[in-house]
C-alpha cells in the first residue's frame, strides 16, 4: 500500500497537484482488500481537480522513482535515529565540532541514499 501511496504521490507532484489522501481530505482513498492473505490496495476514491485518475499504465512507470523515495525515506529514518538527540548534537558541536562533523559524515558514508 505504501507503494501505491508513493505512486500517487509522484504522479500529482508531476502534474503540479498537491497529494492530499485520507488523513488531509476525501480527495484520495486507498483500499486494501487482502486477498488470501496478499494485499491487493487501490483507489477507492479519486477526487483530484483537474487532473483524471491514473491509469495503471501510468503508475507503473513510476515504479522505480517510488522504490527510490522509499528507500530514501528509510535511510533518512535510519539517519535521524544515529544522529541522536539535537540537544545531545548541540553539547557536541560546542565540545569540538570536529568530532561532531566526522560522526555524521560516518553515519551518512553508513547510510547513503540513492
Amino acid at each position: 500500500m505504501e507503494n501505491l501511496k508513493t505512486k500517487l504521490k509522484l504522479y500529482c507532484e508531476a502534474n503540479s497537484k498537491v497529494y492530499e489522501d485520507e488523513r488531509d481530505s476525501n480527495n484520495i482513498l486507498i483500499q486494501d482488500d487482502m486477498i488470501s492473505g496478499v494485499s491487493n490496495p487501490y483507489i477507492k476514491i479519486w477526487n483530484v481537480s483537474g487532473l483524471a485518475e491514473p491509469n495503471a499504465s501510468q503508475l507503473n512507470s513510476l515504479e522505480s522513482d517510488a522504490d527510490k523515495v522509499e528507500k530514501n525515506n528509510v535511510i533518512r529514518d535510519t539517519r535521524k535515529k544515529a544522529y541522536g538527540n539535537i540537544g545531545d548534537q548541540l553539547d557536541e558541536i560546542f565540545k569540538d565540532i570536529d568530532v561532531w562533523k566526522a560522526r555524521i559524515q560516518a553515519i551518512k558514508d553508513a547510510n547513503a541514499k540513492e
